[in-house]
């Protein structure tokens, strides 16, 4: 969830809702889904100060479930009418039809302590709409239905739904109900229960006979697995893996590579998604992945992952479309992105705010249209140009100079080759790097020059 503050007796930090907690559901996958070659987030926005705090369903996708691309201009697709108006903890359930189901917590911020029995519930054929919006009571309890997940339980011929409440015990606990239609459910029971608090449940089914279920514990994420999905039948078995709080685990296999991935949602920093990696499941140990390899979309919170066609993401990318605007990420410093503060252009660790000032419009260079400008969105007057060297966010005063001072051609990564680097095109010795996280522009010739001046651009 969000960093929630753990009430007395269950220190929940449910941190983040951060972006991930998706089961993934691999038991009697349908044909549409066993073709997956691509893949689809569902999640909800904020940002350090609230800037760009959003609590509808948000989509993105992937080609490869590390490199994200926001659709719709990162702006929710859909938003709960019913409860608090808001959702958390988005989940995309693949049914066995071939049909999407949406899931999410009822929660419009961060108010921990609100009591809610329901979450709310979408159909879709497609992802491109949705309908039949409605809210499914789960349970009679004193407490909330926390980050929702459902998977395919073939042994009962039913869907499993399972979230994070506190029950008699005193602490949270992973619940269970059983359905076929998400319009009705049986009565909640007791999934998981360890002995001590626990939320954000995510599981992966059937894999070599064996179903995992992965959640939070305290500030890490843990895993538990058992040869059924029988309540009560898993035991804790994985080495915890963390990087400062972190919350909202999702497991996803990746189609091309087989190679497993568990990301978790941080909420020290809050909002920040971190990934590991392991080629076999049943070790429970995990290696961290490079942080250039993998880019969240921005803002994004407590997401779920789901394998899509080749088809579905093009339609979804037609319906939606692809963000106007970029950023850049820094080759060196992965976890910065090139921005503005002040008027000065800069690399700084995301997520902050204002967070607009990281996206820029790549439009045709203003001195040579074979190259590139940088305008920037939160100031849409103005663009990064240099001026002695240094770079500044300026309006642009009609002269030949600034077009020139404003204007980059793109070339192949100086440090990486399928990264991308900026030359100056009135000082063509000279190319866009960051020194001390502040851009300049400079001669490029040691490791570490050629590294400062390598980006990548996406979304």
């Amino acid at each position: 969830m969000n960093d929630r503050p753990l009430q007395p007796s269950r220190r929940v930090a449910l941190g983040a809702m951060a972006g991930l907690g998706a089961v993934f559901a691999l038991g009697a996958p349908s044909a549409r889904a066993a073709a997956s070659t691509a893949y689809v987030m569902g999640y909800f926005t904020e940002s350090p100060n609230g800037d760009g705090a959003d609590y509808g369903l948000h989509l993105a996708v992937s080609p490869d479930s590390l490199q994200w691309t926001p659709l719709n201009q990162n702006k929710p697709v859909v938003t709960p009418t019913g409860g608090t108006g808001g959702l958390r903890d988005p989940f995309i359930l693949r049914r066995q039809d071939g049909t999407f189901a949406v899931l999410a917590t009822d929660l419009k911020g961060t108010d921990w302590s609100l009591q809610s029995q329901y979450i709310h519930v979408w159909d879709s054929a497609d992802l491109r709409s949705f309908s039949g919006y409605r809210r499914l009571r789960l349970h009679d309890m004193a407490t909330h239905s926390w980050a929702p997940e459902a998977y395919w339980d073939a042994g009962r011929g039913q869907y499993g739904i399972i979230y994070s409440a506190v029950d008699s015990s005193g602490h949270n606990v992973i619940m269970v109900n059983y359905t076929t239609d998400f319009v009705t459910a049986s009565a909640a029971q007791v999934f998981f229960d360890p002995g001590y608090d626990v939320i954000d449940g995510d599981l992966a089914v059937g894999v070599g006979g064996v179903n995992y279920l992965y959640f939070k514990k305290d500030q890490t994420l843990v895993g538990a697995r058992s040869a059924s999905l029988n309540p009560g039948s898993f035991t804790v078995f994985s080495t915890p893996v963390a990087h400062g709080g972190t919350e909202a685990p999702i497991l996803i296999k990746s189609r091309s590579t087989g190679t497993w991935y568990l990301w978790g949602d941080t909420y020290t920093p809050n909002g920040v998604f971190y990934a590991w990696q392991s080629a076999d499941l049943a070790s429970g140990t995990w290696t961290a992945v490079d942080q250039r390899l993998y880019t969240q979309p921005l803002n994004s919170k407590h997401a779920s992952i789901q394998p899509i066609t080749t088809t579905e993401y093009a339609n979804l990318l037609a319906t939606w479309g692809a963000p106007a605007w970029n950023r850049l990420k820094s080759y060196n410093y992965p976890t910065r992105y090139v921005r503005h503060s002040n008027y000065v252009g800069r690399i700084d660790e995301y997520p902050f705010d204002p967070y607009a000032d990281a996206q820029w419009t790549l439009v045709p260079g203003l001195a040579d249209t074979a190259g590139v400008s940088f305008r920037s969105v939160s100031h849409p007057t103005r663009y990064l140009r240099h001026s002695n060297y240094q770079t500044a966010l300026d309006v642009d005063d009609g002269t030949t100079t600034f077009a020139q001072d404003a204007t980059f051609h793109r070339t192949a990564g100086l440090a990486d080759t399928s990264w991308s680097s900026f030359r100056s095109s009135n000082y063509p010795d000279r190319y866009l790097r960051h020194a001390n996280f502040v851009l300049r522009i400079d001669p490029i010739s040691t490791a570490t020059d050629k590294a400062d001046a390598t980006f990548s651009v996406g979304s």
